[in-house]
């Protein structure tokens, strides 16, 4: 059976989504036990308190590391340990495999400007994020690896099989899906779909799932190559602070040497 640690100081968020549906079935099955853990219980001062000023000043509050710590220590939490964190590597299908293969999983929740740079050095095994985008919080991106990570878990799905042709289940995106109508305000399903001929089917499904793959393909090269030029473009900025600060320092230099 796997035990997913949820730590968080929403403890409530998760409990319609994790009695609905897949998950709530995944739990009925025996497949998985869910621990939703308040860090408000791991503080000490009478305000419960979770966050603070950061040092060094600057905008926003930062999660203290302290409860976070006793929270996973009075859970005997055991890696992996996953810190929600927009810094953190993006989620894929094969981290909800490795995490359905496993028998624990505790996912760390921020929340407010930032969580204490310590939890994610010490206490956190890995960070895990859902792609180029901020949330309010690390509820919504728990509750979305929850449920990649639970559907694939035994009595979860009344269909496996539809599991095995979803999108990156040992393969790139999946190709399109129709259902009745077969014409629909004008728009017609692929001829190809309702000849009655599964090979060819088949063949169309997989030309499909390969166009679609290449093109997911090209937007993230896309991405890439511009975030690339936007590092450069920052690195260029720091280097001509730096060799402004560097030109400032030695005039400095040179007019209390003449004085």
């Amino acid at each position: 059976m796997l035990t997913i640690n949820i730590i968080t100081i929403f403890p409530g968020f998760f409990d319609g989504p994790l009695g609905l549906s897949i998950p709530a079935r995944a739990a009925a099955a025996g497949g998985v036990t869910y621990r939703c853990i308040d860090l408000r219980d791991f503080t000490h001062d009478k305000h419960r308190s979770v966050d603070d000023y950061p040092f060094g000043g600057g905008p926003g509050m930062v999660m203290r590391p302290g409860p976070f710590f006793e929270a996973v220590e009075s859970a005997g939490a055991t890696s992996p340990i996953v810190l929600m964190s927009a810094r953190g590597r993006k989620f894929t299908h094969a981290d909800a495999v490795r995490f359905a293969a496993g028998t624990e999983l505790t996912l760390l929740c921020g929340h407010y400007k930032d969580v204490d740079q310590r939890v994610a050095d010490h206490l956190a095994t890995e960070e895990l994020s859902l792609g180029d985008f901020v949330l309010s919080g690390g509820e919504p991106a728990a509750l979305a690896i929850v449920d990649a990570t639970v559907r694939l878990l035994p009595g979860a799905m009344s269909d496996l099989e539809s599991a095995r042709t979803d999108s990156f289940y040992d393969r790139g995106i999946s190709a399109p899906s129709y259902t009745r109508p077969a014409e629909f305000r004008g728009f017609s399903v692929p001829e190809v779909l309702i000849g009655g001929d599964h090979a060819k089917v088949d063949a169309w499904r997989d030309e499909q799932s390969l166009l679609r793959t290449r093109e997911s393909e090209r937007r993230e090269r896309e991405l890439t190559a511009a975030r690339e030029r936007e590092i450069a473009a920052r690195e260029a900025m720091i280097a001509e602070r730096e060799a402004a600060e560097a030109a400032r320092l030695a005039k400095k230099a040179r007019k209390k040497k003449r004085l």
